[in-house]
């Protein structure tokens, strides 16, 4: 089975050497993407079976390809995990593996409105069956709701300035495509750094159109349900909002707030950090790919 230009994943080798794989296990990659954690997946099983989860279309084309009888696919967002294994015959597995990164192929289409690079429409759906767009966000909301959404989800510096700008660009005009978006943020963004900044604000409208911390949240709690004793949990992010809700749940249970204690005092958490430091990709990966630059990933057993 061979890796095509679709996606290239990152960090293949090390996500699949975290799931530390038993030949007649069960897995499940919940972010099948272009594939490619799920094919290597597949080439160590024996008897096992890997399900996969995914909420694009393009993404489900791909996975019709796989011609394998271990395999399962689930056009579903991840939150839905544990009701779609309930429905293929799965209360427990050995490992789920997750990278919360965009496609490279949702990128690189234009008309998917995720890419600071092309013009396209204000969309940014990952499930193209969703009422809302980024347009409808950035035409819709409150001046204090864009506010809270620049500086929340994408951890802008000057979110009050831009959701200001937003409001009043949108008075005379609708907000329509990526271009109108960054010709209307051109002015308040850091000279030298546009690149980053304009990333940030897609970050920010992305996770909001898609409802991405809610739906990371009610993921982690499923794995702790799912996952049996020993099985390990291997999630790979790539933006500090999502990396510290897995390190906060892995080491205390629950993505906010402290851990919970037994009457004895003792810690009350169903995984076990595996590395302290998430683990990086190697320079050389990064010279390969750039969009791995950021990839951090975190392996948890279940206890």
């Amino acid at each position: 089975m061979s890796m095509n230009n679709y996606h290239i994943p990152v960090m293949l080798n090390e996500c699949v050497e975290a799931l530390d794989i038993i030949p007649d296990g069960i897995y499940v990659d919940v972010t099948f993407g272009g594939g490619g954690h799920s094919l290597k997946i597949l080439e160590r099983l024996k008897g096992g079976r890997l399900l996969a989860f995914d909420q694009d279309d393009d993404a489900k084309r791909e996975a019709e390809k796989i011609k394998d009888r271990s395999f399962t696919f689930c056009q579903a967002n991840f939150r839905h995990m544990k009701r779609f294994l309930k429905l293929n015959g799965v209360t427990a597995v050995n490992g789920v593996l997750a990278d919360l990164g965009v496609s490279s192929h949702q990128i690189d289409s234009a008309e998917r409105g995720f890419s600071t690079r092309f013009e396209g429409p204000l969309d940014m759906r990952m499930d193209k069956s969703l009422p809302r767009t980024a347009a409808s966000v950035l035409n819709e909301c409150t001046e204090t709701q864009l506010h809270k959404i620049f500086g929340m989800f994408g951890e802008l510096k000057n979110a009050k300035t831009a959701a200001r700008l937003v409001t009043q660009r949108r008075a005379n005009k609708a907000m329509e495509t990526t271009a109108d978006l960054m010709s209307t943020l051109k002015p308040i963004a850091p000279r030298g750094k546009e690149n980053k900044y304009f990333a940030q604000v897609f970050q920010a409208l992305r996770i909001e159109v898609n409802d991405e911390l809610k739906a990371l949240e009610d993921f982690l709690n499923q794995c702790a349900e799912v996952i049996v004793s020993g099985g390990r949990l291997v999630v790979m992010s790539y933006h500090s909002l999502e990396d510290r809700m897995v390190k906060n749940f892995v080491n205390k249970g629950k993505v906010f707030g402290d851990v919970e204690k037994d009457f004895f005092g003792n810690e009350v958490k169903p995984f076990r950090a595996l590395n302290r430091k998430p683990i990086e990709p190697s320079q050389q990966e990064i010279e390969k790919n750039s969009r791995a630059r950021s990839a951090k990933l975190r392996v948890a057993e279940r206890l």
